[in-house]
């Protein structure tokens, strides 16, 4: 699971141990070796760490293309980690990476003085995505949220945030509670409480937050009965992302839009992940449901650092008004908006989301159909080119259910066997395989034939 309360010290391996039986990793275990002495727990993500799954050390890689990456040992992959979604179009996207370069070597990086490429990609933006009539960009999607709640409480003039558990929005303090908390300590299941997800949060941000189960109109109903005059948004993953890939269930996310609109709080959308990736409009448009403030990341940029917030015109008047400052010196720099622009050129090829839908169907329901044959409590759940699998008896619709019913054992040893096949995502059950518009129907093949070996394994060792 990707949470710090798993944590414990890094103790770099031994070079001989190997990261899965039949897979030669000895150059990663010795560089992780090398790298724990001047980087704390060895890594610069918690996602990336030995207590999320990277056990005993996490792979090096050297290099990417396409749908593939090298590790430093020479293991070529399969990758449906795609670095945690940005590589939507795959390692080194031709288009974006030439985009990149010719603007450095032609123009520059920062100037902090606007260009005139940034309202070009800030009018794709918004021909892409109905709900937004306006948007700032900025650097991460933890940025970008900072700024969505600050514009949201600042435009109804009320304190409190909704948000659900186990969904992630970033790491500032006023929203790092309850992503993946421990559910004995955390209240009952309709009435959560705030769990800071780690030590350093200051005591008080909790009395700005109400937490909630997700896909449970009653218990956000009867929040918003409670306390809508102090709700100033509600933020929410249209697709929940950060617990593995659970689906909103049918009239969900359709009664959260009609509670919001009617009590006057801020329909708040995290499309960091979903955003540009499940389709050119995102979610919401993929879904049909507008929101008034959204955030975007990772399948903005081609594989670079940019993200944006955006949505009413009302709304981010706040921002052109100066009342609510939105600042950051590498916001919009050269790199970031060649390759958004590109990317976004690219991601607008008439054709490219239904290839890319199809392409990864195949995968889902081959996954689905690979795990099922073979008699294991398993399934595939998706939506397009985001997907996961659950090792479960029962359906999981929210984080409580994931963590009372998801097999996180059996997952390690599903991800073991496909990794020892050349097939790459993360090893834990709480994050996501992605597929890009560079995957191909040989690697979709190529990894269910690697699956049903390793079904197979795991069908007769339970």
């Amino acid at each position: 699971m990707h949470s710090l309360r798993a944590a414990a010290t890094t103790v770099a391996p031994d070079a001989a141990v190997q990261l899965v039986d039949g897979l030669d990793t000895a150059t990663s275990a010795r560089l992780f070796d090398l790298a724990c002495k001047p980087i704390p727990g060895g890594v610069n993500s918690t996602a990336r760490a030995t207590w999320s799954g990277w056990d005993p050390y996490p792979l090096f890689i050297a290099s990417g293309s396409g749908s593939h990456l090298t590790d430093v040992d020479g293991n070529d992959y399969i990758d449906y980690l795609l670095g945690l979604g940005p590589m939507l179009l795959g390692h080194r996207p031709p288009r974006v990476t030439q985009a990149v370069v010719d603007f450095i070597q032609q123009r520059g990086t920062v100037f902090a003085l606007p260009t005139a490429d940034e309202a070009k990609l800030a009018d794709k933006v918004i021909a892409a995505v109905p709900s937004v009539e306006q948007v700032r960009l900025c650097n991460t999607g933890t940025e970008a949220v900072l700024y969505a709640t600050r514009l949201a409480r600042a435009f109804t003039k009320r304190p409190k945030l909704i948000r659900f558990e186990g969904m992630y929005h970033g790491f500032s303090d006023q929203v790092y509670w309850s992503k993946h908390p421990d559910i004995a300590k955390a209240g009952p299941d309709a009435h959560p409480l705030p769990v800071p997800q780690g030590p350093g949060l200051p005591h008080g941000l909790d009395e700005n937050l109400v937490i909630l189960p997700w896909n449970d109109v009653d218990a956000l109903a009867e929040a918003i009965q409670r306390e809508g005059d102090a709700i100033a948004a509600v933020i929410t993953e249209p697709v929940m992302c950060n617990t593995g890939c659970i689906l909103p269930e049918p009239g969900y996310l359709e009664a959260m839009r009609e509670l919001t609109a009617r009590h006057g709080i801020v329909l708040l959308f995290d499309e960091v992940i979903t955003g540009f990736r499940l389709g050119l409009g995102g979610a919401q448009v993929r879904l049909g449901i507008k929101p008034d403030l959204s955030v975007f990341a990772k399948g903005l940029g081609g594989g670079f650092p940019v993200a944006a917030c955006g949505g009413r015109a009302d709304i981010m008047a706040l921002v052109a008004q100066g009342k609510v400052s939105m600042a950051g010196t590498y916001a919009a720099n050269g790199i970031a908006i060649a390759a958004a622009n590109a990317a976004l050129d690219e991601l607008a090829t008439p054709g490219l989301f239904q290839k890319l839908d199809a392409l990864a169907d195949e995968l889902r329901l081959g996954l689905d159909q690979v795990l099922r044959g073979a008699g294991l409590p398993a399934y595939v759940v998706g939506l397009g080119p985001l997907m996961q699998v659950w090792f479960a008896k029962e359906p999981i619709r929210n984080y409580r259910d994931a963590e009372r019913h998801a097999d996180q054992a059996m997952f390690r040893k599903w991800w073991e066997g496909m990794l020892a096949r050349g097939v790459l995502f993360h090893p834990g059950a709480y994050e996501n395989l992605f597929v890009s518009t560079a995957h191909t129907h040989a690697d979709i093949a190529q990894t269910l034939a690697a699956a049903t070996e390793v079904a197979a394994e795991l069908a007769r060792s339970a």
